[in-house]
């Protein structure tokens, strides 16, 4: 069947072309900036957009944009190599298909209790850390167990990196989301925390419900699955799959506790994939040639993520990205007050598109609208809470998000049909965090 809508990289390439044209069109202009000691980050001082010589990106310009966005995103692009090798060779030992079998064995009659349950552990891992690009490191393990159990690619990704942006964009105590924001506005951390634990539960469980629905509908006959119910684990398949488990605790712990970034999680990765392959019997030269098989198989999604962050290039050299922000925020302080909340809401998403970044959208935007909520009223609580569901849901939809197109792209599921299926629960669930906003505003919450 002919595609109804253009190939991600052809999209991607029209975004950043696109970028180059605004930036033509739309006048320079720029913020004042200072260090903030709070977060450690240079943010932008409120009240000093200023008008800038115009820097118009041309056609070549945009062009030169593709390698420097993948240099930009260059720990990202590898991070999805080296964790898409090492589950190669993971795979290519028998141990992944041995454990999904195990696995599949163990939850005959119960298919219902997988989706909830994975849902909500991948929830947890955007809740405490932004799980996102780590997602990519778990694609074959999750198509496998979905496709034994007869669910299609796209409720693999709804229960992984949907379900992650979900429980990041509720969340009480996201470093990268609700903390940072909260520093900039001089609230305390974790202020608001029980109000938001209940949204966030209301949001999964709209989450599940839509992803259960979905699932249900576009379920294969049990017999049409490549069920493998002989598999049994061996001792290697098992040595292989502790492995892999005792790297995904200590991959926690260094980033929770540690501080790690993508290079710590690349060579942890890394590590895994060479012990792995030792030990599942592969060899030093097998490990290296199921290496370079993963290596070729992530390399369409690794592209993926250096060409979405080449838009934010184009938009940044071309010095429109501070316009952006004003024009749609100035308008925001002649509304009433309920109506500026839920205009915030609306102008983070529209902001999610050009800054991709979570944590850079708070920094850029923060300290504009946090001195205007204050003017016209409003509570420096429902002005994070209008960031978080704004620009932390829009990680669903928008393909300026290199994890969600790089997690899409590996389990071949196509832009538009991710889109067909998402839309209306992100939709949903910004109307859920406008009620949220509403209710938090009569309630009083600071």
């Amino acid at each position: 069947m002919t595609s109804r809508f253009p190939h991600p990289l052809a999209l991607l390439t029209g975004c950043i072309f696109a970028a180059a044209v605004a930036s033509f069109v739309l006048p320079a202009g720029e913020y004042n900036r200072r260090p903030d000691p709070a977060t450690g980050r240079t943010v932008v001082v409120a009240g000093t957009y200023h008008h800038v010589e115009p820097r118009p990106v041309g056609p070549f310009q945009a062009l030169v944009a593709v390698p420097q966005g993948l240099v930009e995103a260059g720990s990202v692009v590898f991070l999805v190599f080296l964790v898409g090798g090492a589950f190669t060779v993971v795979d290519k030992t028998g141990a992944l298909r041995q454990g999904v079998g195990w696995l599949v064995r163990r939850l005959q009659s119960r298919e219902a209790l997988v989706i909830p349950i994975v849902s909500l552990t991948f929830a947890a891992g955007g809740a405490l850390e932004n799980m996102g690009e780590e997602i990519i490191a778990l694609v074959p393990v999750l198509l496998l167990v979905t496709r034994q159990l007869g669910f299609d690619a796209i409720t693999a990704a709804a229960i992984s990196i949907g379900a992650a942006a979900v429980g990041a964009a509720f969340s009480p105590i996201n470093p990268f989301q609700a903390q940072i924001a909260q520093k900039l506005a001089g609230l305390p951390l974790l202020s608001g925390a029980a109000f938001r634990t209940v949204v966030m539960a209301l949001a999964l469980a709209v989450w599940i419900w839509g992803t259960w629905r979905h699932a249900v509908r576009t379920r294969r006959p049990p017999e049409a699955c490549d069920q493998q119910a002989h598999v049994h684990l061996d001792g290697r398949g098992v040595t292989v799959l502790v492995l892999v488990l005792l790297t995904f605790i200590v991959f926690l712990y260094g980033v929770l506790q540690l501080g790690w970034d993508f290079d710590q999680m690349s060579a942890l990765f890394f590590a895994m994939g060479i012990l792995a392959g030792l030990a599942g019997g592969l060899g030093v030269g097998g490990t290296a040639h199921a290496f370079v098989a993963g290596f070729a198989d992530m390399a369409y999604a690794a592209i993926l993520v250096g060409f979405a962050r080449a838009i934010f290039v184009v938009l940044d050299h071309g010095r429109i990205i501070d316009t952006v922000v004003y024009g749609l925020t100035v308008p925001l302080q002649t509304l009433p007050v309920i109506v500026s909340a839920i205009g915030m809401e609306a102008v983070h998403a529209a902001l999610h598109g050009p800054v991709p970044s979570v944590s850079g959208q708070a920094v850029l935007t923060m300290p504009v609208l946090v001195p205007m909520s204050d003017l016209i009223g409003l509570s420096r609580q429902v002005t994070v809470l209008a960031y978080q569901y704004g620009a932390g849901l829009t990680e669903l939809v928008t393909p300026t998000n290199g994890a969600l197109m790089a997690v899409t792209a590996a389990m071949s599921v196509r832009y538009d049909d991710w889109l067909e299926f998402v839309v209306p629960l992100y939709a949903a669930l910004l109307a859920l965090g406008a009620l949220a906003m509403i209710v938090a505003i009569a309630i009083g919450l600071r």
